[in-house]
């Protein structure tokens, strides 16, 4: 009984902890950033749009990238078929206007997400100012991949799940 009670206690302590799940970027870490020219509701559409098609064109460039350097030689080589991607995205939403694509160490205001605080200051980085650059942004970390993991469908049976607490049970029992 005594046994039960014990494992009972872990389960629920790693339930509790478990739903506090908190993602910190590597200190080697490549951002990107798609700032939107306004808060209206057609420049800030336009943006999901961007970074819709631009999320899936990096990924697709770094999938099988497995350091940093490599990493940083792959996207400044392919900058200016970045920039001629968000030609062709604004071209397919009829929007016209100016974009800047800077590759280096950029500013990065504070962000929390997911309870992590994530401190404002100059960040490897590549960054997509549409126009004015005064809306709403998007950011994540493109190295190592922490956001766009969903757009490899076949990587996804290759994941092997384990179970902390299922570990646990089989330990003690």
């Amino acid at each position: 009984m005594k046994r039960v009670t014990i494992i009972l206690a872990i389960i629920m302590t790693l339930i509790i902890n478990n739903n506090n799940e908190k993602i910190i970027i590597p200190n080697e870490a490549i951002r990107v950033r798609i700032i939107a020219n306004s808060n209206s509701s057609y420049d800030l559409e336009v943006k999901e749009n961007l970074r819709n098609e631009i999320e899936k064109k990096i990924y697709n460039l770094l999938k099988n990238i497995t350091n940093i350097d490599e990493a940083r030689k792959i996207l400044i080589n392919n900058i200016e078929d970045i920039e001629i991607e968000i030609e062709k995205n604004f071209n397919k939403q009829n929007y016209h206007n100016k974009f800047d694509v800077d590759y280096g160490l950029n500013y990065f205001p504070e962000k929390e997400f997911k309870g992590v605080i994530y401190k404002e200051g100059y960040y490897e980085s590549l960054v997509v100012t549409i126009g004015n650059g005064e809306g709403n942004n998007w950011w994540c970390v493109l190295y190592p991949p922490l956001c766009a993991l969903e757009f490899d469908e076949t990587n996804k049976s290759d994941i092997e799940y384990q179970s902390f607490i299922s570990e646990i049970i089989n330990k003690y029992l």
